[in-house]
C-alpha cells in the first residue's frame, strides 16, 4: 500500500508518496498541488511520509542537511538504480559531474546516460540530483527545472561554484 501528502512549503507545494519499503516519489513540480493532504494514517508508509515531509521541510528551511530516510528502489532500471545510489553519496554543499557519476557507474562513457537516469529520479533532494553539474562547470539540468536547481545549490552555497 502506499502513502501520499501534498503539502505547501516556502517553496511552493510538494507531494510526497511512500510504499511500506521506503519513499517513491517527491513531486516539486507546480503542478503538484492537488490538495493540502492531512495525517496520511499509522501504517509504514504513512509513517515514512510523515517523516520525510517533517526532513524535507527542515531542509529546505536550512536547518538539515541530511536525510535518513529509506527509499523504495523498484522503480527504473538497474543501472538507474546505481546511478541514484551513487549520487546519494555526495555530501551536502559540494558538486560532482555527470562524468563522475558514471565513472563509479561504470565509465566515464556513460555520462550521457547518468543524465538520463538523473532525469528518471523519483526522488529528488532525497537523492540529490540537483549536485550534478556538467563537467565544464556549467549548470547542466534538472527534472524540476534550472530556476530550482539553482535555489537548491545556493541553499548549499554551491552556486556560486558554476560558471555563470
Amino acid at each position: 500500500m502506499t502513502q501520499a501528502s501534498t503539502f505547501k512549503t516556502p517553496w511552493g507545494w510538494v507531494t510526497i508518496t511512500a510504499s511500506e519499503k521506503g519513499l517513491t516519489s517527491i513531486d516539486l513540480s507546480p503542478s503538484a498541488r492537488v490538495s493540502e493532504s492531512g495525517p496520511v494514517g499509522d501504517d509504514p508508509a504513512g509513517a515514512i511520509v510523515e517523516e520525510a515531509k517533517r526532513q524535507l521541510l527542515a531542509y529546505l528551511d536550512g536547518a538539515r542537511r541530511e536525510f535518513s530516510l529509506p527509499v523504495d528502489w523498484s522503480a527504473g532500471t538497474t543501472f538507474q538504480r546505481n546511478v541514484w545510489r551513487a549520487i546519494t553519496k555526495i555530501p551536502y554543499g559540494r558538486l560532482r559531474s555527470y562524468q563522475w557519476v558514471a565513472v563509479r557507474v561504470g565509465g566515464k562513457q556513460y555520462a550521457r546516460a547518468v543524465g538520463m537516469a538523473l532525469g528518471a529520479n523519483p526522488v529528488p533532494i532525497v537523492v540529490p540530483c540537483h549536485r550534478i553539474v556538467a563537467h565544464d562547470g556549467s549548470l547542466g539540468g534538472f527534472s524540476c527545472g534550472l530556476p530550482l536547481k539553482r535555489r537548491l545549490l545556493k541553499l548549499e552555497g554551491t552556486l556560486d561554484q558554476l560558471l555563470s
